[in-house]
């Protein structure tokens, strides 16, 4: 079967999420791949501008990772900026079904992003309810043509928030120089991804708190708001990067350390037992979120917290070990001469 009639890559929908394109071509899967792929050589080549029907348009790379294949998938998307958010909209041409990659950020919320000369990880948040209602109307009044795509068929188009997980596009933030300045970096993003969940978790029981004490419908109550898009997004995203940031260590970083620092034995040693235990955790993490609709609040906030602490404690002491030792590496890691 063709790469591109899996359903990390649906030849169902239009080649491009952008209201300016024409009609499906007759052989939708070759054309799909086709169309996309000099889209995206083009818009590399050129700087992010792209010629033809979509010249002059607000267009960016999104590349994603397969739900089920694992592999990484880039589509060209027009886009929106709207109160301050970057957004795109999964409107397949207003097709009956969401397109792949809607489905693979929802798997995978870590996403990476190309926008002119700019690339950049992003953590996708499609909105929802009312936010998503507002968010809508307004890009649709850029592009009318979504509106159009919305008009045509009974799925509601998701829009879809792309969070930089850094400093946005063009904000002067000097990046770090060596390995210590890099371990905080990530150690601050993954302690603002506790936060989030932390807040959205108390979001979702003030709303399922005012929901529960409302006017009934229908002669009794109605259902309880589901677990917000928000609050597994980002708790995804957290499980994510915590995943792939041990395996680096434990892989390369950790090995490396050994031979250069052999004083570091026994912190390095208690660094890799933590990280089963954080393994540990993060699955616990994902089990309580699973259950959110019908927690006790000051319980699962409670359980929530201790996880969090834990968390914490663990990357307290790999600063506390690692970060005098890290400080003399550079980053980007230099190539041994002739590499």
């Amino acid at each position: 079967m063709p790469e591109n009639t899996t359903t990390d890559q649906d030849p169902t929908t239009t080649p491009l999420e952008d209201p300016r394109s024409g009609a499906a071509p007759e052989d939708p899967a070759a054309a799909f791949a086709d169309f996309n792929r000099r889209v995206i050589e083009e818009f590399r080549a050129r700087g992010g501008r792209v010629g033809g029907p979509f010249e002059g348009g607000d267009l960016l790379l999104l590349t994603t990772t397969g739900a089920r294949s694992g592999a990484e998938h880039t589509v060209p998307l027009g886009y929106v900026r709207a109160e301050g958010l970057l957004l795109v909209v999964a409107s397949a041409g207003g097709a009956p079904h969401h397109p792949a990659w809607y489905h693979n950020l929802l798997a995978h919320p870590m996403v990476r992003v190309e926008r002119g000369t700019d690339t950049f990880e992003a953590v996708a948040v499609p909105a929802e309810g009312a936010r998503r209602d507002r968010l809508f109307a307004l890009v649709a009044e850029a592009q009318p043509g979504y509106a159009d795509y919305q008009a045509g068929t009974d799925r509601i188009l998701p829009v879809v928030v792309l969070e930089a997980t850094g400093p946005a596009p063009g904000e002067e933030v000097a990046p770090p120089t060596d390995m210590a300045g890099k371990l905080l970096e990530i150690h601050g993003w993954l302690r603002a991804q506790l936060g989030h969940v932390r807040r959205e978790a108390e979001a979702h029981f003030a709303a399922r708190t005012a929901h529960g004490t409302g006017p009934a419908a229908q002669g009794g109550p109605a259902p309880a708001p589901g677990l917000g898009l928000q609050l597994r997004q980002h708790c995804l995203a957290f499980c994510e990067s915590l995943e792939f940031h041990h395996t680096g260590e434990d892989r390369h970083v950790f090995p490396a350390l050994e031979r250069q620092h052999p004083h570091l034995a026994a912190p390095l040693a208690r660094l890799r037992a933590e990280h089963v235990t954080v393994a540990r955790i993060k699955g616990e993490l994902l089990d309580l979120l699973r259950g959110v609709a019908g927690a006790d609040p000051e319980e699962f906030l409670a359980a929530l917290d201790g996880m969090t602490r834990e968390l914490g404690d663990h990357l307290d002491f790999e600063e506390e070990s690692l970060l005098p030792a890290l400080a003399g590496i550079p980053f980007p890691p230099v190539p041994p001469p002739g590499a």
